[in-house]
């Protein structure tokens, strides 16, 4: 019997990935230091394979965050009764790119709200010449 991804699974590689991109650490170098190939990183930061515990707090520990660091913005259980606002696919899957993170980086370092407004205008106005 084969288990399926579930959308935390890809939610806590999506964080896997950005996490390690904003070390700077390669797949490879994160691989050598978890004693797997960069594939299985790759698998892992898909949510194609899931990590387990053991190993969740393993990379936690090699990417410098604590264990909730996967978490946060994760979609809530089916099963749970009270909702909580999940981050958006499309957010997680924008900040584990090397663009959306370089971007995100240098806009939270805009000092001035009126040049991030202005920015966020311009980024709009382009979407909408596609």
């Amino acid at each position: 019997m084969t288990k399926s991804s579930t959308p935390i699974d890809k939610h806590v590689g999506a964080r896997v990935r950005m996490r390690r991109m904003m070390m700077k650490m390669s797949q490879t170098a994160l691989g050598d230091a978890l004693g797997v190939t960069f594939q299985q990183v790759q698998k892992y930061e898909k949510g194609t394979n899931r990590i387990g515990a053991g190993r969740l707090q393993q990379i936690a520990g090699l990417l410098q965050v604590p264990i909730e660091f996967f978490f946060e913005g994760a979609p809530a259980p089916q099963h749970s009764g009270r909702s909580r606002e999940a981050t958006p696919d499309y957010v997680s899957e924008f900040l584990a790119t090397r663009d959306g993170l370089a971007l995100t980086k240098a806009f939270v370092h805009i000092k001035r709200p009126a040049i991030r407004h202005r920015l966020v205008q311009l980024a709009q106005e382009l979407a909408n010449e596609g």
